[in-house]
């Protein structure tokens, strides 16, 4: 039940405008085949097929926060006065990102290139990286543009999301500033703290996120179990005078403690991890989108844990959307038996698939004793749309219309049997002869049966017709019914007792 009200919780989430702060980062990535060893050294000799450049570091928190689907974001922080820069600003544009970067002569662009190669038509692997880069802390003239942009932009914003890399932008002076300017304004600030940073930069932040390897650094001791991560996300509350902290503990998902004693671990889906590049970033936009857009502190720790789960299943540092989490959670929904539901839950479901874009299948019958037929027939009407609708009439209802000796499976069961189906998405149990409240309450894109009936002959076809609906007659394979079935074995057994 828990994935359904998180389903829930991210649809009604608003989109809110955040400001991102840290180190701009340009990631660049050269792709090839690496087949082969070099003759001059013992290294692979990669083959260039493509070059492409992303957002990294901060900016790739911007163009997360900006595919999780906000009102604004704005990124803060330093560039080169170098081609690399140009290149960054212009990505952060292209992708509706408001970039109020200040120009510093005196060190490069950040820039990290990935080379990946791919040997023998295998997954790519990251086999080199070269980074660009100057870490020392800005000052002067710099840090103070920095912050002439930072006053008048927290205001505007529902949240301040930090990046720190540890490349100089991350000051002591920026971020007492930055954090007093949103305290003040009662604006939330979240941190992914840098690799090595002394913790009392970020003192009295709204919500610190460390990692495990980062947390050991700084408490001085191995985060090796759930607990270890519990005692120590607690004492970072404390010591540090932070609302919230989340630690993040990759294969063991995250541990979320409050300064109101609340303490909780979230685990994680196991995935098949091809890169985790990114995933710290992803952790940090969600907590940040769906916090500030309205969703309780837990739910977006949950929230951003599904998120990270998708990113690391990707090659290199690609956003992730709304839309894939929705449907994260609607699988893990139907995995964890919620393909059966009532007609309320059902109705939600279906307005959510709608406004999704989906195409509404339904169908309906006893389907006492289970056979190929029906799963033929319900393997093509699954393929008539994007979410298939089983309704299944009741004990009783099965009675009325076949006779007393009806169901030979009983309602829970053949509701089980129609919910382990792959093609099935939901099962609904009713209590009437026909299905014409069902359709008129969740009004399906089309209506299917199966068996010899003619269309003018299926039940409901009026309802579906009136509002504009398509009605389909499943194919049939001669000789099969639940009926005929049942006729074989009494029959059989009439035999043997004669």
């Amino acid at each position: 039940m828990s994935q359904h009200r998180l389903l829930r919780s991210l649809e009604q989430l608003g989109r809110p405008r955040v400001l991102v702060v840290g180190d701009l980062i340009l990631d660049r990535y050269t792709w090839g085949n690496a087949e082969r060893v070099s003759q001059e050294a013992p290294v692979v000799v990669l083959r260039v097929d493509d070059h492409e450049c992303r957002p990294g570091g901060a900016a790739n928190v911007a163009q997360m926060v900006a595919a999780l689907g906000c009102t604004r974001v704005t990124a803060v922080g330093v560039i080169g006065d170098d081609g690399d820069g140009d290149t960054l600003e212009r990505l952060l544009l292209a992708r509706g990102i408001d970039a109020q970067l200040v120009r510093d002569r005196s060190r490069p662009t950040t820039v990290k290139e990935r080379f990946i190669g791919k040997a023998q038509s295998r997954h790519p692997h990251q086999i080199l990286r070269v980074d660009r880069e100057c870490t020392e802390p800005v000052a002067g003239a710099i840090e103070d543009a920095l912050l002439q942009r930072l006053e008048p932009a927290v205001r505007s914003h529902d949240v301040v999301l930090v990046s720190d890399y540890r490349k100089g932008v991350c000051t002591s002076r920026l971020l007492a500033h930055l954090i007093s300017t949103a305290r003040d304004q009662g604006i939330p600030v979240l941190v992914d703290p840098g690799r090595g940073a002394a913790p009392d930069l970020y003192r009295g932040c709204s919500l610190l996120k460390p990692n495990r390897s980062e947390t050991a650094a700084v408490l001085g001791r191995a985060i090796a179990s759930i607990e270890d991560a519990k005692q120590a996300a607690s004492e970072l509350v404390r010591a540090l005078e932070l609302d919230a902290a989340v630690v993040t503990l990759d294969r063991d998902g995250m541990v979320l403690a409050t300064n109101s004693g609340e303490l909780t671990h979230f685990p994680t889906r196991t995935r098949n991890v091809y890169d985790i590049t990114g995933a710290g970033d992803m952790v940090l936009a969600a907590l940040g989108v769906f916090f500030s857009g309205g969703a309780s502190l837990a739910d977006a720790v949950q929230l951003a844990n599904v998120a990270a789960g998708i990113e690391v299943e990707k090659i290199g540092v690609v956003p992730v959307v709304r839309e894939e989490i929705a449907a994260e959670l609607a699988r893990r929904t139907a995995h964890s038996g919620r393909k059966l539901v009532d007609l309320a839950e059902l109705k939600e479901e279906v307005a959510r698939r709608r406004q999704a874009g989906q195409r509404i299948v339904f169908t309906n019958g006893c389907f006492d004793l289970l056979h190929v037929g029906h799963l033929q027939y319900l393997q093509a009407a699954r393929a008539l749309g994007d979410c298939l609708i089983v309704a299944i009439n009741s004990d009783r209802s099965v009675r009325r219309l076949k006779g007393p000796d009806r169901p030979v499976i009983g309602e829970r069961d053949r509701a089980q049997l129609l919910a382990g189906l792959e093609c099935v998405d939901y099962v609904v149990v009713f209590d009437e002869e026909t299905p014409h409240r069902l359709l008129r309450e969740l009004r399906p894109d089309v209506l299917v049966k199966g068996g010899t009936y003619r269309e003018d002959q299926v039940v409901g076809r009026e309802v579906v017709l009136g509002y504009g609906g398509e009605v389909v007659v499943g194919p049939v394979i001669p000789g099969l019914s639940t009926t005929a079935i049942v006729e074989r074995i009494r029959s059989s057994n009439r035999r043997r007792v004669a």
